[in-house]
């Protein structure tokens, strides 16, 4: 027991350096130099719920986004976001869910191959804001309102862009979309949380 405790104290010392090291990125808006980035696909995702016959919730995601936001630090409302999200992005846990979710009956990826959001207006307040767009999805375009929080701007270690994250939420009716199908056993409601790095 004695040398597994040394052992132990030895390992908390050695990564004492690491573990002390500041995150690059910062919740600091003077950190943002502005102009135009580009989302970051690696580390971008939007997570999507819906309550499934009132047994669980059921959650997917869409990666592999592509798109701009384009910011100016001394005017944070005038802020301009454009997200493309490939069908081919979407991921779930089950084949057999990912294929119906595919298919005709719902988001028709072959028809539709991309949805998108395109800001219409930022309303900005201290570091949260809410940001309207239009969304298309399955062919049918509405507004949308986000929920964002700026989570943190800097320097990626690894890609060494200036880089500016945020965090948002939000929710749209399937049926909204042409996508209601077996509503209400499957919720109408399908709530997004999102995660966005972009890189300069």
């Amino acid at each position: 027991m004695k040398k597994f405790a040394l052992a132990f104290a030895a390992a908390l010392l050695l990564a004492t350096p690491v573990l002390a090291q500041e995150t690059p990125g910062a919740a600091d808006p003077s950190r943002v130099s502005g102009g135009v980035y580009k989302v970051d696909p690696n580390h971008t995702q939007v997570v999507w719920s819906v309550d499934h016959m009132g047994f669980s919730t059921l959650t997917g995601m869409f990666g592999q986004m592509s798109g701009s936001l384009t910011l100016d630090p001394k005017d944070p409302s005038a802020a301009k976001l454009e997200i493309e999200a490939p069908m081919a992005g979407l991921t779930v846990t089950a084949e057999k869910f990912h294929a119906h979710l595919l298919s005709k009956e719902l988001l028709d990826a072959g028809k539709f191959p991309s949805a998108s959001f395109k800001s219409t207006s930022v309303a900005v307040s201290g570091q949260t804001a809410k940001i309207t767009g239009d969304l298309t999805l399955h062919g049918v375009t509405k507004p949308v309102t986000l929920d964002a929080v700026f989570q943190g701007a800097g320097v990626n270690p690894m890609s060494k862009a200036e880089t500016v994250g945020f965090s948002a939420t939000g929710s749209v009716k399937r049926s909204d979309f042409g996508l209601g199908a077996f509503a209400p056993v499957v919720s109408d409601e399908l709530r997004l949380t999102i995660a966005g790095a972009f890189e300069k």
